[in-house]
């Protein structure tokens, strides 16, 4: 019989095998200081591209105040227990009514975070005989939500119409042969990594079609497409079309919880059969309050937004006027793609890093291919003109040394030493 930490320790998985080297460095960085667009890193102040504070509210002085005045109020513990035992309240029953509104949908339900919330979604509606069609570049949260589900998945090529439609045949296929279960179509209003737009048109297009439900996961959508914020089913004048619609709060929101908004009989259901909420503690009161007050300022600050689009705009026409690629990207969410190896990749960024004071974070092997690297920078509200020229000067310069093998080395220094 084999020991199960014996064989947790022989294999620490593809990152974790780097931890000894890349731990308070690539892996587990410390940022200090206040958020916002500038933050410290082991002592030296560098502009931050790696906060999903898309509205620049963490740091608002109205949200900081509402944040204090909450805790000083309520404290940590208010409300105990479970919101079905004892755990409800008005703000909590207003926070979902304010959320289903700014959606156009008939009810919400609070999640107390997003990953936990996407995976107890997915457990709570769908059974054994239901199909799930899903993208090939889905969350790791709509991935681990599928690993509950008991019955038949399948999944489609990214953004993929023509595989869309096929894998629809097939769950309808399968659907008449069982005689009894639905389909849930599961895709993302848009996608983290590369900040290209799920489908979402296309796909509530096809439901003249195909009997299915969509269950959209807008997290980077919420608050930052949609005249009035609402998301990707906004943006694409699809919102009706969207069956049930989920976000956290943790991006635009720069908060703790989620939601999930759709018809008041579903929503209802999904209370009082969603096993972890009922099994767990509420959201605390400031969390409720300061959500309340950072919808609010979603909905009456469109500045905000449009402060996001224009930093994001400058910093993606800047990247692409001087050569780099950003793939097909039609959000905030700006990638940069580059080939090299691990090696040159961390190289480049402690160059990045200690040279050109710029943060911001790296994809490589085996996230992605072999040869290729990712940067994943996130503009928001916070940044400056400044911040962008510095940026692209900084890039600009460091493509130059990766082209010319200038960070070719044998071995990744051991970063935890010397943190």
């Amino acid at each position: 019989m084999a020991d199960i930490f014996e064989r947790l320790l022989k294999h620490y998985g593809p990152i974790g095998q780097h931890r000894e080297r890349a731990h308070g460095y690539f892996a587990f960085p410390k940022l200090e200081g206040e958020i916002g667009n500038r933050m410290k890193f082991r002592g030296k102040e560098m502009i931050v591209w790696s906060l999903n504070n898309y509205l620049g509210l963490a740091n608002h002085p109205e949200i900081r105040k509402i944040d204090g005045d909450a805790a000083a109020r309520f404290g940590l513990a208010l409300p105990m227990g479970a919101r079905m035992m004892s755990g409800n309240s008005n703000y909590h029953e207003q926070l979902e009514k304010e959320l289903a509104e700014f959606e156009s949908k008939e009810d919400a339900i609070l999640l107390n975070y997003g990953y936990q919330g996407m995976v107890s979604i997915i457990d709570v509606i769908c059974g054994r005989h239901d199909v799930i069609v899903y993208d090939a570049e889905s969350h790791a949260c709509i991935i681990d939500g599928l690993r509950l589900h008991q019955g038949h998945r399948y999944v489609y090529k990214h953004n993929d119409l023509e595989d869309f439609e096929k894998q629809l045949q097939r769950a309808s296929a399968l659907i008449e042969k069982q005689g009894t279960g639905g389909i849930l179509v599961i895709t993302e209003g848009v996608f983290g990594m590369a900040g290209d737009q799920g489908k979402v048109k296309e796909i509530v297009a096809l439901k003249d079609k195909y009997d299915f439900r969509i269950l959209l996961d807008d997290a980077h959508g919420f608050g930052t497409l949609g005249k009035t914020g609402a998301g990707a089913g906004e943006e694409q004048g699809v919102q009706d079309g969207v069956d049930l619609y989920f976000s956290t709060f943790a991006k635009s929101m720069a908060s703790i919880g989620a939601f999930l908004a759709g018809p008041k009989s579903i929503i209802d259901y999904i209370r009082y059969n969603i096993r972890s909420q009922i099994f767990a503690k509420s959201l605390p009161m400031p969390y409720v309050l300061g959500n309340l007050k950072r919808l609010e300022m979603l909905r009456t600050r469109p500045e905000l937004k449009e402060k996001l689009w224009s930093n994001a705009r400058k910093l993606q026409n800047g990247l692409k006027s001087r050569g780099f690629d950003i793939g097909k990207t039609d959000s905030v969410v700006t990638p940069v793609y580059m080939k090299g190896g691990v090696e040159e990749a961390t190289a480049m960024v402690m160059d990045l890093r200690e040279n050109y004071g710029v943060f911001c974070s790296i994809v490589v092997y085996p996230v992605i291919p072999k040869g290729h690297i990712i940067y994943r920078l996130i503009p928001t509200a916070a940044h400056t003109d400044a911040d962008i020229e510095a940026t692209l000067k900084a890039f600009e310069a460091t493509k130059k040394k990766l082209d010319a093998g200038e960070y070719k080395v044998e071995a990744i220094p051991d970063m935890a030493e010397s943190v």
